[in-house]
């Protein structure tokens, strides 16, 4: 790495500890370079434009939220599907993956008002979080196991969603219920 790919790397880093405390709000310009200790001029010597300043903060986030997950599930063996249900909503409905996850709708609902970069950058992360459940999944046959991923993703943003909105009791019931429904199925 050179000099110039570690400082945009420090950069990001500090942008994203910026954005884990103020949201998306904090997500202009000035007030992400004065978080990363710099002037948003020199921000963008390091990056095209606010867009790719955005896009290399929050994929850093996702690269954290990643690290999070593959620490409270260092066996990537693939597990039974109630199993890492119960495992991925542990992560993210704790203390610790709050914070990602109030990011994680904030982006979703600027991308689904159409805004760009959000609905590209939101693609891409879900993608990679789905690409990270599949991998888990003890399921023979690749489709299934595909489509199980894609049940497994959207029910945990969906507990998300309702742990936002101070139904945590709700969000529990549902990773429950589908758990059992997903062990009586086999």
């Amino acid at each position: 790495m050179t000099a110039r790919d570690l400082r945009r790397a420090d950069l990001v880093s500090a942008m994203a500890d910026h954005l884990l405390a103020h949201g998306l709000a904090g997500a202009s310009l000035r007030p992400m370079a004065r978080a990363a200790g710099t002037s948003d001029r020199m921000l963008l010597y390091y990056f095209a434009d606010r867009d790719e300043v955005l896009g290399a903060t929050l994929d850093h986030l996702a690269a954290r939220l990643a690290g999070l997950l593959d620490a409270a599930l260092p066996d990537p063996a693939p597990r039974p599907f109630a199993r890492l249900l119960a495992e991925a909503w542990a992560v993210m409905g704790a203390p610790e993956g709050r914070p990602y996850m109030r990011i994680w709708l904030e982006l979703v609902a600027q991308a689904a008002g159409g805004a760009e970069p959000h609905r590209a950058i939101a693609a891409t992360i879900f993608q990679g979080f789905l690409d990270w459940v599949e991998a888990r999944l003890a399921i023979a046959d690749a489709a299934d196991r595909r489509d199980a991923a894609r049940l497994l993703l959207t029910a945990v943003e969906g507990m998300m969603v309702a742990d936002a909105a101070g139904a945590r009791d709700a969000a529990d019931a549902a990773a429950r219920r589908l758990a059992r429904l997903a062990a009586a199925q086999g």
